[in-house]
Formats: structure tokens, sequence, C-alpha cells
């Protein structure tokens, strides 16, 4: 079958929409670090609709990506066979599909084959934005203390090599000293990360990386770097085999990487931009003085129910969100989670049905359409959890409210890990061993403070947790909650 390529695009069905703007590499406004399957269905996707809508902003704000990682060579290859171009479909609750080619990534670096053009990219003055979505995992800032952490693994490699870095805030801050040096302004560091304010995020890794390298570099970017949060949401499956021979009959062409993604799509965003921005606001984004509001509505009602549903799941022999979200005692739990523990910890929401909203998010999880999987939700746990679920444990701990269904969750956390069947975790050697120490020396896991900070010397949740690990442990995750249940 025929390759998806720009020269192919003419034959494709009439259903299908196709980029019709000019889409030139050396005009790339914005530099993307993860060009992973939710960047290809979120912002790239925004991006294509404006340049649509907006064939001059295509001429400044088009997406050169960046990948770092080895498994990144697949992208660059599948990518670049393609012109860059890749199918996005999306899968509305009741079926409904909608296919579009997407064209608003034009060009793709793969760091490895050549870190000084990555740099020479970032020092350009074409380049007014770069974005990222290096996962939760990738922010060397510490969950508990929000203290830049110098000893993780990139940062310690790039601080003893600077003149040539290889991780993201290297890369990023040589491409700033190198701007500083030639006489070009300063770009915007957009995170698009799950994280708590993750532009204030992103602005204490760099800033602090800078400030061991070059003392003078780290002052400017603090003076002239902005920091935009967002609230980023679109639930997005890593891409299968069976994805790919379904993208491949609605185009009747190959695409090496297409996305499926749900059709629910937000996008909140602080309005920050030192050298402009795309005018997102005309394709559905909102644009806003004050993202926190909407950040912890996403982060502790979606994320942190993806957690809570997820490790309980699991032991219970589920693999698929929807056979979750369609069991009617796993529904009462999560709605009590979301009602009785998260909503009391946010603050009103402009222009948000709270009640609604959470009524929503069950709709999302329960199509069968997304085919989404728990395995994808619970890798690396110990950045998730701590930027999820632990908040909302320290809000209610604090205020003397709830905490059962919580404690519930980190323990079927703690019997996951120590089962260690398929663990997918940046700390994983931590984390593992800590787990499997409970039936000895319980609580051993809420020890590990970098994922706990000082919650594990708290009686009230360790008294929780040890009890609902017992129940797991002795009864089972239905039983498990079933108890919560009763007990409140």
């Amino acid at each position: 079958m025929t390759r998806l390529t720009p020269a192919a695009l003419p034959s494709l069905p009439e259903t299908v929409g196709t980029p019709d703007y000019p889409r030139d590499p050396a005009s790339c406004g914005i530099v993307h670090f993860g060009v992973g399957a939710f960047h290809r269905s979120h912002e790239a996707m925004f991006l294509d609709r404006l340049f649509r809508h907006d064939h001059a902003a295509a001429d400044a704000w088009g997406i050169c990506g960046v990948g770092l990682l080895p498994g990144d060579a697949a992208m660059r290859d599948a990518l670049g066979e393609q012109g860059h171009l890749y199918t996005l479909v999306t899968r509305a609750p009741d079926g409904t599909t909608e296919a579009r080619v997407i064209g608003s990534i034009m060009d793709y670096l793969f760091a490895p084959d050549d870190y000084d053009a990555v740099l020479e990219r970032l020092a350009s003055p074409a380049t007014r934005i770069v974005s990222l979505t290096v996962t939760e995992a990738g922010y060397p800032v510490d969950d508990a203390t929000g203290e830049f952490r110098p000893q993780d693994r990139a940062i310690a490699a790039d601080l003893a090599s600077p003149g040539a870095p290889t991780g993201v805030f290297g890369l990023i801050a040589e491409g700033l000293r190198r701007r500083r040096d030639r006489g070009v302004p300063a770009f915007t560091v957009m995170s698009c990360d799950n994280i708590p304010g993750n532009g204030r995020v992103a602005r204490t890794a760099l800033t602090s990386y800078a400030r061991l390298v070059d003392a003078d570099l780290a002052d400017w970017i603090e003076a002239e770097v902005t920091f935009p949060n967002s609230m980023v949401d679109r639930i997005t499956p890593a891409t299968s085999d069976a994805g790919r021979a379904e993208v491949s009959s609605i185009l009747r062409l190959d695409d090496a990487w297409p996305v499926l993604s749900e059709s629910f799509e937000q996008w909140v965003l602080e309005d920050s931009f030192v050298l402009g921005r795309p005018a997102l606001e005309t394709v559905g984004v909102q644009i806003v003085p004050e993202v926190e509001p909407y950040e912890l509505m996403k982060l502790r009602l979606l994320n942190a129910s993806h957690q809570a549903m997820s490790y309980l799941g699991l032991l219970a022999g589920h693999t698929m969100v929807h056979e979750v979200c369609r069991d009617e005692r796993f529904r009462a739990f999560l709605l009590g989670y979301m009602h009785a523990e998260a909503i009391p910890t946010l603050a009103p929401v402009p222009g948000i049905d709270l009640a609604a909203y959470c009524d929503q998010l069950l709709e999302r999880f329960s199509s069968e359409a997304i085919a989404d999987t728990l395995a994808r939700q619970v890798v690396d746990g110990s950045a998730r959890l701590p930027k999820f679920l632990l908040p909302v444990l320290r809000d209610q701990l604090a205020a003397g409210g709830p905490i059962e269904r919580m404690c519930t969750v980190i323990a079927a956390w703690s019997i996951y890990l120590e089962r260690d069947e398929g663990v997918v975790d940046a700390r994983h050697d931590v984390v593992v061993e800590a787990a499997r120490q409970e039936p000895t020396a319980p609580g051993s896991l809420l020890l590990v403070a970098d994922v706990f900070g000082d919650l594990g010397s708290v009686p009230r949740f360790r008294e929780g947790y040890l009890a609902a690990r017992e129940t797991l442990l002795t009864a089972g995750p239905l039983a498990a909650i079933d108890a919560v249940a009763a007990a409140v």
C-alpha cells in the first residue's frame, strides 16, 4: 500500500482533512521537545487548526520537533519518510470518528544525530517558543519541596559537560546562552506537561541548572524568559498496530505513526509570551490570566482518578480503563473520591460546574472507543502520584477531611510494586525494594522521601494505609472498595 506523503494528499478521501497551508521547515517558530502521541493530538493539532484558518500563521509558527531518547529515532524515521505528516483520528463516546492529516510539524531533529543542530535551532531568531511534553518525571524538581534536584541523571551529566549538553534543560540553557551572546532576544518556555504550576516548575528547573553553570546567564534567563502555566487535557493512548490498521483503512494509505485520541479537547493557557504567540484563542484555546484553578481541577479530578482506578483495576484483573469505569462499584469509588476527597480541596473554577465535570469524566473514561489501557496510566507512578493524588491528601490531612479512598489507592500501588509485574518507573529499584520490605517492615514504602516527603510520618495516613493494605491482601480489591464505602 502507498505511504502517506505530501504527494499522496490529493488521493485521500474527501472525508479526511488535509493541510492546505505552506510548510517551510526554515520558518518554524516553535521548537518542541517530546513529540509523543499527546503532543501530536494536542498542541500540534491546535496549530494545524490555526494554520488552516490563517495561512500566514503557518509561516511564523510551524513546529520543529526534537527527540532526545534512543527510542525517538523511530519517530525521526517515520515522520521523515512522510514529510513529517501524520494522521489524527478522534473518537467520540458514541463511536463517531473524524480523521485529519496534521501538517504543523514541519521539521524534526533527533538530537543524538547532531546536538549542535538542536542548539542552533534554539539559538535561531526564528525560534520564539520552546514547548515541552517531557512527562512528569522529566523535571528535576522535588515534588514535596519544589526544590531543584541537581542529582537528576540528565542534569548531572550536563553539569559535567555544560558546553556539550544532551538533556532538555541543558540544551535549552545553552541555546539561550548563544542567543544572549549573539544579541538575540530570549524565547518563551512553555510546558505542556501534567504538573501543578508547570511553568513555575520549568522556571525552577532551567534557572537552577543555569545558575550552577553560569550565574550571569541564570540572571538573564530570570529577567528575560517567560514561563506560562498551562492546563492540557485530551486522553491519547499509545498508537497500536490495530490503530495503524484502522487508519490505513480510512486513508487507503499507510501511516507509520498515526495518533488516535478522544474527541474531547481542552487547553487553558496563561498569556505570558515574551516574543509573541500564535492566535490560539481563535481555535478553541482558553487564554486566561490565571491557570491554577483549571489546572488543579484537572490534576486532582482527571489525573488523580486515573491513578485511583488503575492500581485497583489491575489488582482486580482488568486491563482497560473503560472496563473499570463500567463497573458500578468502581464508578461509586471514583465518584466518592472526586466529591468527598478532591472537590473540597479545590477553589471555584470560572465557568465550570464541578459536579457536571465529574460526570463528564466518567463518560469519557467509560468510552470503549478510546481503548485506553491501565498499563499506560501507571507508568512512572512515583512521579505521578506526588503530583496528582498526594496534594489532595496533604490538604485533607490539614483540614481533617476524609482520606480513606486515597489510602486504599496508595496501598494498591504498594502491592502492585511488590509484585513487580511490568512496573515501569524511573525510580523502579527504589520503590520496588521499599514495597518488598512491607511484609516485615510495614510502612516501608511511605519512607521513600522522594515520593512522600514527610507524609510517611503522619500517623493518620500511615494507619489508614496499613489498614487498607491489609484489607487488599486478605480480601481483595473489590472487598476493599466495599469496605471504604461502608466506612464512609
